[in-house]
């Protein structure tokens, strides 16, 4: 059993999954079925019809049998009524002459071979009656003749006969002559003979008989596993009380048995059909399904990462699904080199990118070229981000598509690859110069003036150089250490370069560890703020604060702002410092007198973002401090980019009520024109300008120049980097109207503010000459 479950799960799986299997038993589980539909149907018909014909046969059967006794009866009587009618007869009869009646009725039966020729007396006497005759049949017979009965069946004893009966009249009646043949098997035989089917007929007493067969219908019966049909008709009787059926019977099931051969034919086509619609359905889905499967074995190929074609044999729908699949597998193939491409390609130039050259450097490692030494150069252009700035993006993509041309025309047959914005890479080997030659070509090369969309440009570009192998044995190691390299050329010089050292992991190390320490140190509080007076020279008083940002590491002690505020510049932390700065300003500089002031310094990232105006009113709101005690100092190099936007950003903050003053003065980028554009409130001159006071006649006229202007322009000056008193007397002699150096104070902690502001007798009013003594004292003590 578990064998057969097994062999049946087996086929089934086998039918469900195969077409050809499938489409083989749907057309032969058809054809079967129209050929059972056909079988039924056909002995449907066949039993229709052999009962039509059998009920057919019947009828005329019976009225066959019903003819042919008409004629015997009609026949019989003739000869009868000429016996009754003849003279001699008649005298007999009247006489009672036994003799002549026996010897005339003997020579009728043997004349007209009757079975009964015999003479019934009107007293009850029966002469010539072959075989024994009851008295009760005697007495029937007389009585149903004196009924006026002259055709019927005679029943007598267990004997039928067809009788008919003529009256002898002399001139009454004195007797009938009664003929008769008997009704036996033989008769029977004969009359069945009379019709094509054998109905087998008999004669039945009509009171063995049920009420639906004396009815005359055809009753259908089933006696013995066999199907009947039955007839029955009456028949005309001697004698009262015993009716006589003829009954007519025939087999339907014999009947059908004769169409059997026809139904076995019939069946023995429908299973060759059968057959030949299995074998063709087989074929016809082997033709349907083979180039299935072969688009099927295609299909696989394809998703396996194959470029597969199926040949297009027919023009049918399968040789219309071939070409389809055909070009779907071109298109998608077409599709996938675009996306491949476009996965390793630069989209703007059309150089392999990071990914594409990722992979390169890999391949590379892992079979390096004997003999030759191959690098990875990084290199980005000076300044742009000025490009974009000032002649548009479109611009700038067209330069990068300049640049990286002549990259490619350098690197001959080396690997030239866009990193993203302007950042380039290239690898090539030492084969036909050396790696600083190469690194030379490149920057000559990005160097050369080019005009792009009508504008004369010319880039500069720094390298950082990775030895592949030595420098790194992965692309992730050789792409950081050749950025390494790059960012030691730009920090020392721009349009230089440099070869990685191990150095400079160390240093990005230690930049690396300051960039988490830098933003811990806001977190935990490192971060603190000096304040560096500066004096009135007009008031003989301090006048403001400079808050100065100091940052006291946990372990390294305390940290220039020459070394941090870059890198919090170049990580954005600035921005979360500045704001600090800010806030811790104006909290302390609240609790000094109205008139002296706390100027802060803004990075020009700070100064750049958004929310700087955000950060001053909240500072000044959680404070209290007036706006006009907040002093901004920013340098000139906001002005380098974009001095439009910085022009609308100073009013804007200007607006807010602060104070804003130039700081770094005559460090390059002064500008006059800036100057006329906004109203700054103060200008520092840097330090640079004081130092060469006492050595230089012309650092004299500068500030002379500078202070002329500022008054010109009702701006204050500020001298920053005051060391000596003769510093201080040509400032004051040259006019400018504050100073700010350790000439006066060093920047102190804010715990020694108030100190040094109780001291400050020049906020009394006393002269601007005695302040000066007083600050020399004050700074000896600082």
């Amino acid at each position: 059993m578990r064998r057969l479950h097994g062999l049946a799960r087996m086929v089934r799986r086998r039918v469900t999954g195969s077409l050809s299997a499938k489409l083989t038993l749907f057309y032969a589980t058809l054809i079967a079925a129209i050929v059972v539909a056909t079988l039924g149907a056909a002995k449907t018909g066949i039993s229709d019809y052999a009962e039509r014909m059998i009920r057919g046969e019947m009828v005329s059967g019976a009225a066959v049998f019903d003819r042919v006794t008409t004629m015997r009866y009609a026949q019989l009587g003739d000869a009868g009524r000429v016996l009754a009618a003849d003279f001699g007869f008649r005298t007999a009869a009247a006489t009672g002459d036994g003799p002549t009646i026996a010897s005339a009725l003997d020579s009728l039966r043997a004349r007209l071979r009757l079975d009964q020729a015999i003479f019934v007396s009107v007293d009850g006497r029966v002469d010539g009656f072959r075989g024994p005759l009851s008295r009760a049949d005697a007495t029937a017979l007389r009585e149903a003749l004196e009924a006026g009965r002259t055709t019927g069946i005679l029943a007598i004893g267990d004997r039928r006969f067809n009788a008919t009966a003529a009256e002898i009249r002399a001139p009454v009646t004195i007797g009938w002559v009664v003929f008769a043949n008997a009704l036996d098997a033989r008769e029977i035989e004969r009359l069945s003979r009379l019709s094509s089917i054998d109905l087998s007929p008999r004669i039945v007493p009509a009171a063995n008989l049920s009420a639906l067969e004396r009815s005359g219908k055809v009753v259908e019966r089933h006696v013995d596993g066999e199907d009947l049909l039955v007839q029955a008709s009456p028949l005309a009787t001697f004698g009262q009380g015993r009716p006589q059926m003829l009954v007519l019977q025939y087999s339907v099931t014999r009947a059908m048995a004769d169409y059997a051969p026809i139904l076995w034919l019939l069946a023995a086509c429908g299973l060759g059909g059968i057959a030949v619609a299995m074998i063709g359905s087989w074929l016809l889905a082997r033709r349907i399904t083979r180039p299935i499967a072969t688009l099927d074995a295609a299909a696989r190929r394809v998703a396996q990462g194959e470029y597969a074609q199926v040949a297009v044999t027919t023009r049918d729908e399968l040789g219309t699904l071939a070409q389809s699949f055909n070009r779907m597998v071109h298109d998608v193939g077409e599709r996938e080199r675009q996306i491949t491409h476009m996965a390793l390609h630069d989209g703007l130039t059309g150089l392999a990118n990071r990914a594409l050259l990722r992979e390169r450097l890999t391949a590379l490692l892992a079979r390096p070229t004997p003999g030759r030494r191959h690098a990875l150069f990084c290199l980005d252009l000076d300044n742009f981000k000025v490009v974009n700035d000032t002649l548009g993006h479109p611009t700038g993509d067209a330069l990068l598509c300049e640049i990286a041309g002549r990259l490619g025309d350098v690197a001959g047959d080396g690997f030239v690859a866009r990193l993203g914005g302007d950042e380039f890479a290239i690898v090539v080997d030492d084969a036909h110069r050396s790696h600083a030659r190469f690194a030379r070509d490149l920057i000559r090369a990005v160097a050369e003036p080019c005009v792009v969309n009508g504008h004369r440009i010319v880039s500069g570009t720094s390298v950082g150089i990775a030895i592949l192998g030595p420098d790194g044995q992965d692309a992730t190691t050789l792409a950081k250490n050749a950025d390494l390299a790059l960012y030691r050329a730009k920090h020392e010089g721009r349009g230089g370069f440099r070869f990685f050292e191990a150095a400079m992991d160390a240093e990005a190390q230690r930049r690396r560890q300051m960039e988490l320490d830098l933003h811990d140190a806001l977190e935990h509080g490192h971060l603190s703020l000096m304040f560096q007076p500066l004096f009135n020279l007009s008031e003989a008083r301090i006048s403001a604060f400079e808050a100065l940002l100091r940052w006291n590491h946990p372990q390294r002690g305390l940290i220039s702002p020459v070394d941090f505020i870059p890198l919090a510049e170049e990580t954005g932390l600035i921005v979360p410092i500045g704001a600090w700065v800010i806030r811790e300003a104006c909290r302390i500089a609240r609790d000094w007198p109205e008139h002296v002031r706390v100027a802060v310094n803004v990075s020009p990232v700070q100064f750049r973002n958004p929310g700087l105006a955000a950060v001053i009113l909240q500072a000044l709101a959680e404070s209290g401090l007036a706006p006009q005690r907040l002093e901004l100092e920013i340098t000139e190099s906001l002005f380098i980019e974009n001095p439009e936007t910085t022009l609308a950003s100073l009013h804007s903050l200007r607006n807010l009520g602060v104070r804003v003053a130039l700081d770094d003065f005559g460090t390059g980028y002064s500008s006059l024109s800036y100057l006329r554009a906004f109203p700054f409130d103060k200008i520092k001159i840097d330090r640079s300008f004081i130092i060469d006071l006492l050595n230089s006649d012309g650092a004299t006229a500068i500030i002379k120049s500078i202070t002329t202007l500022a008054e010109a322009l009702g701006m204050e000056t500020t001298a920053e980097g005051v060391e000596h008193a003769d510093q201080l007397d040509i400032l004051r002699a040259q006019g400018c109207s504050h100073i700010q150096g350790y000439y006066f104070s060093k920047p102190i902690m804010d715990s020694e503010i108030a100190a040094l502001m109780a001291n400050d007798r020049t906020a009394s009013g006393k002269t601007a000459v005695a302040s000066d003594d007083r600050m020399r004292g004050r700074s000896a003590v600082a």
